[in-house]
């Protein structure tokens, strides 16, 4: 019965450090595929549905903070969903243990460029 506590509890953290631009997304990408035993070609898809609502959210705040650059809103929406789509469809056709290996890759380059990637002011 009390299955979904969890799961809930995952989720709204990772969507409240999505809104802060911590990553959440790729955080409920790990949990879902390694604590949850989510296979990982429906955890990308359900973190693909997932960013749209947390984003979407998240926007406003941007918005007034003036992080929102509109000149080149439209083009980067439009590179995004291009981007997405196809590498959606490249990962269907990939095996899934070349894509958990890829997407540890791209974590520890990710880490290693936030540890040690010069700061800027």
């Amino acid at each position: 019965m009390n299955d979904w506590i969890l799961p809930l509890a995952v989720g709204a953290a990772t969507g409240v450090l999505s809104g802060f631009g911590v990553g959440g997304g790729t955080l409920l990408l790990v949990y879902m595929t390694a604590f949850a035993g989510v296979d990982q070609h429906l955890a990308q898809g359900i973190n693909l549905l997932y960013f749209l609502p947390a984003g979407l959210l998240a926007l406003p705040a941007h918005i007034k903070n003036g992080y929102i650059e509109k000149p080149v809103l439209i083009p980067a929406i439009g590179a995004g969903l291009l981007c997405a789509a196809l590498a959606a469809w490249a990962a269907t056709g990939t095996d899934v243990a070349l894509l958990k290996k890829c997407f540890g890759v791209f974590l520890i380059i990710v880490g290693l460029m936030e540890l040690f990637g010069k700061k800027k002011e």
